[in-house]
């Protein structure tokens, strides 16, 4: 079984993945980053090598993807909550997802480009 991260850990591990966009989730002892890609084809190559690089460390993500949107949530369910395992896969999604847009306030309607795109055409036919 996985140990939780210690007090230290979380002082010394959280704050920069914070300052990559990752968050508390609200009401559980997990972190959570939004993904905006350029497209489809992108987000898709991401969860591909996201899935690899998971794999590799037995570890797997919460995650869903809606066209070019990832959302993805991590926590050690083992544990029940945050763990080295949580931190680490972190960090590689961090360097797989390049030049990814981070949707940094989670409070904010996650918006894929397919109801952005919907959202202009209705607004280009209004009279």
């Amino acid at each position: 079984m996985t140990d939780l991260l210690g007090p230290g850990d979380r002082a010394r591990d959280l704050p920069p993945l914070g300052q990559t966009g990752w968050r508390a989730v609200p009401d559980r002892d997990a972190i959570r980053k939004i993904l905006k890609f350029k497209n489809f084809s992108e987000a898709w190559g991401f969860m591909s090598r996201a899935a690899l690089a998971a794999e590799k460390l037995n570890h797997h993500p919460e995650w869903s993807n809606v066209y070019n949107v990832v959302d993805i949530t991590l926590t050690t369910h083992d544990a029940g909550g945050l763990s080295a395992l949580d931190i680490t896969l972190a960090q590689r999604l961090d360097r797989l997802a390049g030049a990814a847009e981070v949707q940094a306030d989670h409070s904010e309607p996650v918006a894929c480009l397919c109801e952005i795109h919907s959202r202009q055409k209705g607004a280009a036919k209004a009279p």
